[in-house]
C-alpha cells in the first residue's frame, strides 16, 4: 500500500457535504468521497458546524485514505473573535477592529496544539496572531514591541 497523492482541502466542521468543490480533489485520487465525509463529519462533531478546518487528505493505492484536521486559521480565529465577517481593504490605512491581548493569547493557545506549529512556543505564536492581525487591518490593543 503505497501513498497516491497528498491533498489540502477546506472543509467546514461537522456539516460537510459530498458536492463538486470535495469531489473535484477526491475524485481523482479514487477516495470514497461518501466515506470521507462521514468520517470528517463525525470526528468534527465536537466544532461549531461550519467552522472551515483545513485538512491533510493521503489517498492510498488501495483506494483507501487517512487525513488529519488542523486548527482553524488564524485569521478566521481574529475575524470570529471580534464578531467581523472580513479583515480591511487597505490594512495599515484603515483598520477594522481592535484585539486584547488576551483575545491574542487565547488565540495562541489554540494554534500551538496545531501539529504544524509543533515546536513553536506560546510566545511566537503569540506574535504570529499579532502579525496575522496587522496584516488584515485589525490593532492590538497594548501590544510592545
Amino acid at each position: 500500500m503505497s501513498v497516491v497523492r497528498s491533498v489540502m482541502l477546506k472543509v467546514p466542521s461537522a456539516t460537510a457535504k459530498p458536492g463538486p468543490s470535495i469531489g473535484q480533489a477526491l475524485g481523482p485520487l479514487g477516495v470514497n468521497m461518501a466515506q470521507f465525509v462521514k468520517e470528517f463529519n463525525d470526528r468534527t462533531s465536537a466544532y461549531t458546524p461550519g467552522i472551515p478546518l483545513p485538512v491533510k487528505l493521503t489517498a492510498l493505492s488501495d483506494r483507501t485514505f487517512t487525513f488529519t484536521i488542523r486548527t482553524p486559521s488564524t485569521s478566521h480565529l481574529i475575524l470570529q473573535s471580534l464578531g467581523l465577517t472580513s479583515g480591511s481593504e487597505s490594512p495599515g490605512t484603515k483598520e477594522v477592529g481592535e484585539l486584547s491581548m488576551e483575545a491574542v493569547y487565547e488565540i495562541a493557545k489554540v494554534k500551538v496544539k496545531d501539529e504544524a506549529n509543533r515546536g513553536q512556543d506560546l510566545e511566537g505564536m503569540c506574535k504570529t496572531v499579532v502579525g496575522t492581525a496587522r496584516s488584515m487591518g485589525v490593532s492590538v490593543r497594548d501590544f510592545k514591541e
